[in-house]
């Protein structure tokens, strides 16, 4: 019987095209523009990092005082000084850590017929890799001990290493950066955690996939500045070793904890130590520390763009203001037909049939519309360069489950606008239609 409502369904909406051709359009437009809209949303507020969000923490430690970060909440600044991060590294309380920066390189090809150019580059330590489940396609990260040795080693993403050794493995060779040799260890597949968890406080979230890694050990000792902010409540003195003596805050932080127990056991940790720092006369303040995970970093930051928010609810709504039209044109399409519904009730054909027929016929309509709004929605991915910053707009696509609930929404969406036009044309009295026709 679906089978046959459905072609009765088709019949009826090749009877007027014009009325079949604006529900259907109606029904795309408002679908592609919230499917649009929450492409960007769920983008943005996707969890980079699922499988470990719970284990990896951003500990926070207050060097500044409550007198200056009285227009923070009383939060303590949003990275670590140098020396509170090489407090952190020497006394390695966590699974794993890293302290990390970054950097503006510059990279030199081999190739004449190439242009330098500056690869997205950050320096941290060995553990990172492991922290943060970098996947490699050739070889892997350096060791522990090269960080100890301040060796000029280096990590090199998938398109780095296109781009520098035509997709051969690297692993052995040597890049150019800065005009210092660094010899490959591995290369990364491709890594495009977003939003970018472990650095949200310089990029906001987003940013384009980091395509080289460095020892942070060798950049502290070649000196290189970084390339994020660096907050400081004073002007620290001229000259490298001043910046790492000063109290600024622009050393990232990340420590991998496994379970409730070591985050408790960590949270202790950085208590004492800030207590100890209070000992020790560099803190004049008690002990103002944060830890916290992924999600909770990520909230904190409010990395998720409020455009985002308001461009998904604006979608959806707008969805909204096209179903009551659809609404409007289903009631004028069914009633139209009440001398067809009298004469099936007069037939004997029950209620749930005209229920079904006219169920099956909605739907079709909504598949038409999903169809049309796939075509819309991958138009509007386009677009969204219009309205969002480029590193966010890049994110918005077009996959085959956003694809699949694109069509779900245009059904459901149709069928419960559908619901009271149809329970309208239900209620036809079938001896009035025959009187009257």
């Amino acid at each position: 019987m679906l089978i046959y409502y459905f072609q009765l369904g088709l019949r009826s909406l090749k009877r007027n095209p014009f009325l079949t051709a604006i529900m259907i359009v109606s029904i795309a437009v408002g679908v592609a523009a919230s499917m649009t809209t929450y492409a960007v949303l769920r983008a943005t507020s996707n969890n980079p990092i699922p499988e470990k969000s719970s284990r990896l923490f951003v500990p926070l430690v207050d060097n500044w005082g409550p007198v200056e970060t009285v227009e923070n909440g009383g939060e303590p600044p949003r990275a670590l000084s140098y020396i509170d991060a090489m407090a952190l590294m020497r006394d390695k309380r966590a699974t794993r850590q890293t302290a990390l920066y970054s950097i503006e390189s510059t990279v030199v090809p081999a190739d004449p017929a190439l242009l330098p150019f500056h690869p997205n580059t950050y320096a941290s330590y060995a553990d990172s890799f492991a922290m943060f489940d970098i996947p490699f396609l050739h070889g892997s990260s350096w060791s522990a001990s090269e960080d100890t040795a301040r060796a000029p080693v280096a990590v090199i993403g998938r398109a780095l290493n296109d781009r520098l050794f035509k997709g051969g493995n690297s692993v052995g060779r040597e890049i150019d950066v800065d005009g210092r040799r660094y010899r490959i260890t591995g290369v990364m597949d491709h890594w495009d955690p977003q939003p970018i968890f472990f650095d949200a406080v310089n990029t906001g979230g987003f940013d384009e996939p980091v395509q080289l890694f460095i020892p942070f050990t060798r950049a502290i000792d070649v000196q290189l500045q970084t390339n994020g902010n660096m907050s400081c409540y004073k002007t620290p003195d001229a000259g490298w070793d001043a910046v790492l003596r000063s109290e600024c805050a622009w050393v990232l932080y990340w420590a991998e904890l496994p379970d409730a127990a070591s985050v408790r056991a960590y949270r202790d940790y950085l208590r004492n130590y800030a207590a100890e720092q209070q000992r020790t006369g560099r803190f004049a303040w008690a002990p103002n520390v944060r830890l916290r995970d992924v999600d909770e970093w990520l909230e904190y930051l409010e990395v998720v763009p409020p455009e985002s928010r308001i461009s998904a609810l604006l979608g959806f709504g707008f969805l909204l203001i096209c179903l009551v039209n659809t609404i409007g044109l289903l009631l004028a399409k069914f009633m139209r037909r009440a001398p067809e519904i009298g004469i099936r009730r007069a037939l004997g054909a029950p209620r749930t049939a005209i229920y079904q027929q006219f169920l099956v016929e909605a739907a079709t309509v909504g598949l038409a519309g999903g169809a049309l709004g796939l075509l819309f929605t991958g138009l509007g991915m386009l677009c969204t360069g219009l309205v969002f910053e480029p590193s966010i707009a890049r994110l918005a696509r077009l996959d085959v489950p956003l694809a699949l609930l694109t069509v779900a929404v245009a059904v459901f969406a149709t069928v419960a606008a559908a619901l009271y036009p149809i329970w309208r044309a239900a209620q036809v009295r079938p001896a009035w239609q025959l009187k009257s026709n």
